[in-house]
Parts: C-alpha cells; sequence; structure tokens
C-alpha cells in the first residue's frame, strides 16, 4: 500500500496519467467503426478516471483536507475530478437510447482533464499571478470597452436593424458585430455588405460612422485595454530589477563613504 501511495503522490505518474489519457481522448474524436473500439476506450477513460480520484483521496489522506485545499491547483484537480466522475456512467448507459442523450454532457465533461496539464508547465504559477494582477490592475478600463461597446451596439441598432437586421437587428446581435468591428480583423465586411445596394450619400456616411467605431473602439480602444494588461503582468519583473537596482545603488554609496573616511 505503501507503494501506491508514493506512486500517487509522484507527479511524473500522474502527468504520464494525464498524457495517456490525453491520447484516449483524442483517439475517440475519430469515428471507429468498431463498436467494441468505443467500449474499450470508455472502459479505458473510466480507469483513468478512477485513478484520479484514488489520487484525490490518497493526497486529502496523506495532507489532511484543510492543507490539500489550501492549494488553488488542488482546489482546481478537486473541481475537474468531480466534472468528470459522471462520465463512468457511460459504461452502463447507451447513449443511443431516446430520452437519454442527456449522457453527451458527461462526454463533454472528460475533457475538462486536460486542464490539469496546467499545472505541470514551467513557470505557470508565476504566470498565473501576472494574470491576476493584470485583471485587478485593468478592471476599470476592461468595463469602460465594454460599457463603450454597449452602447455603441444600442446606437447601432436603433440606427441600422431595418438596413442590415443580420447584423444589428437586437441588442445582442448588434454587441456582438460592434465587438468584431473593434477587433480590426475584417472590420469592412459589415459596413461593405450594408452598403451593397444604397446610395453614394447613405454608403458614405455609414462607412464613416464604422471607420469612427474602428478608431476609438478597435485602434485606440483594445489598444489601450492590452497595453495595461500587459504592463501589469510584466510589473512584478520590473519591481524586482528596481529593488535589485536600489541595493546595488545603497551598496555603491557604502563603498564611496568607506573610501572618503
Amino acid at each position: 500500500m505503501g507503494a501506491i501511495k508514493r506512486l500517487f503522490l509522484n507527479d511524473k505518474f500522474i502527468l504520464s496519467l494525464i498524457l495517456l489519457n490525453s491520447i484516449v481522448i483524442f483517439s475517440e474524436g475519430f469515428s471507429l467503426e468498431s463498436l467494441g473500439c468505443q467500449k474499450i476506450i470508455h472502459i479505458l477513460d473510466s480507469i483513468f478516471t478512477i485513478s484520479f480520484l484514488a489520487e484525490l483521496l490518497i493526497k486529502v489522506k496523506y495532507f489532511g483536507w484543510k492543507q490539500y485545499i489550501k492549494s488553488s491547483w488542488n482546489k482546481m484537480d478537486f473541481i475537474l475530478v468531480l466534472l468528470s466522475l459522471p462520465s463512468i456512467l457511460l459504461l452502463f448507459v447507451d447513449d443511443n437510447i431516446s430520452g437519454l442523450s442527456f449522457v453527451l454532457i458527461f462526454r463533454v465533461a472528460r475533457v475538462f482533464k486536460f486542464f490539469r496539464f496546467l499545472k505541470f508547465i514551467p513557470g505557470i504559477t508565476d504566470l498565473a499571478k501576472g494574470v491576476q494582477r493584470a485583471l485587478k490592475t485593468s478592471v476599470v478600463v476592461l468595463f469602460g470597452f465594454i460599457l463603450y461597446n454597449f452602447i455603441i451596439s444600442i446606437l447601432s441598432c436603433y440606427m441600422f436593424k431595418g438596413i442590415s437586421p443580420q447584423y444589428f437587428g437586437d441588442p445582442i446581435t448588434s454587441f456582438y458585430s460592434t465587438f468584431k468591428i473593434f477587433t480590426v480583423e475584417g472590420w469592412y465586411e459589415i459596413p461593405d455588405k450594408m452598403t451593397l445596394n444604397l446610395s453614394g450619400f447613405q454608403a458614405f456616411f455609414i462607412k464613416l460612422y464604422f471607420i469612427v467605431i474602428l478608431i476609438t473602439g478597435g485602434i485606440f480602444g483594445l489598444s489601450i485595454v492590452n497595453s495595461i494588461f500587459v504592463d501589469a503582468m510584466v510589473s512584478d519583473n520590473n519591481d524586482e530589477l528596481e529593488r535589485k537596482v536600489d541595493e546595488l545603488t545603497a551598496k555603491i554609496d557604502v563603498l564611496i563613504d568607506n573610501q572618503k573616511k
């Protein structure tokens, strides 16, 4: 029993299980003619799911629940294991039976186990802290960007829902179309389709309107959000450099003072 415990406490062994399980789930994405092959894949995936459950139980017993759940990575592992447990029902339920199509949700839930790869990426902890810090810093700007998108989408909806209902027929559709324009990529497709059968003045006004939206929301708006987000992510590195520079400056000052004496 001690050997099994050490095995499930070994990160390299767990990473191997995740890799093998990923191959199994990946192979299921192909059309398999044989029902026997599908059954084998379901059995293998269930074995991996049970193995991850055993890992969870062993770690909880070894570290204690409070110590185990204190780690953010362990919280993620716990949630992902719970999400994948219902997929074991696929062994006992025929999802082709009428009225039982909901079991497909269990099949999709197994894909969440891929997220466990994140835990083993070098430097992922520092990256996660950087993203968290960047989100806190840029939340106000991000909210302002979303609010501007919302205002423009409502305005565009009332102005163009009669001309182009497929893009601005309702506020939700208009919000999505406005965001597409903000992303800059392919922004001209919407105004070009809208002005295809319109007169020169109307076409000019619509294109000018979307050019203004592109400049204010796409070029300036998204650029500001991106710059603040990136600056906040690397700010920790800048702080470390500034600290080292201050320490070096202090040591130089000490040396200069000693030489003067």
